[in-house]
């Protein structure tokens, strides 16, 4: 088990990109969902913050990635994350599980729903409000890649 809880076999060696897209510099966010992905028996790749767009495409290719986690702070994801789907099915990689979690709008989030829908147009599979325990994320992972996702 690792400091969250999880066993190493969750993620079984499946790799994983991270980062912060754009003016984004949320690194404790990040580095707290990266320890728990490698807790979970992740093989993680940071691309770290204010990364671009292509910087995740590069690193997913490069890595042959199975998930890309983008970790947001600054209420501007929308904005910074649109296109990411897009480049990845450029890149022949419409395969792949993009999750988001943090603060991921300017202000209160008063309606989650509408924020979920948002992120899920932009093609992400999984979004998650602030402060979500990051085992609800890595367990939601592990469940899509096990039901058929890329491996």
């Amino acid at each position: 088990m690792s400091v969250f809880g999880l066993s190493d076999e969750v993620l079984g060696g499946r790799t994983v990109v991270t980062g912060v897209i754009g003016e984004d510099i949320h690194v404790v966010g990040l580095r707290i969902v990266e320890h728990a992905l490698r807790g979970a028996g992740a093989r993680v790749v940071s691309v770290g913050v204010q990364a671009a767009i292509a910087d995740f495409v590069d690193a997913v290719m490069e890595a042959a990635a199975d998930a890309v986690f983008v970790s947001s702070s600054n209420g501007h994801a929308a904005t910074s994350c649109d296109g990411l789907r897009d480049a990845l099915i450029e890149a022949g990689r419409e395969d792949i599980l993009l999750f988001i979690g943090g603060h991921l709008v300017v202000g209160r989030a008063d309606d989650w729903d509408e924020i979920e829908r948002t992120f899920t147009g932009l093609g992400f599979n999984g979004v998650y409000p602030p402060r979500t325990d990051p085992t609800v994320a890595i367990a939601d992972l592990g469940r899509a890649l096990d039901a058929g996702a890329p491996s």
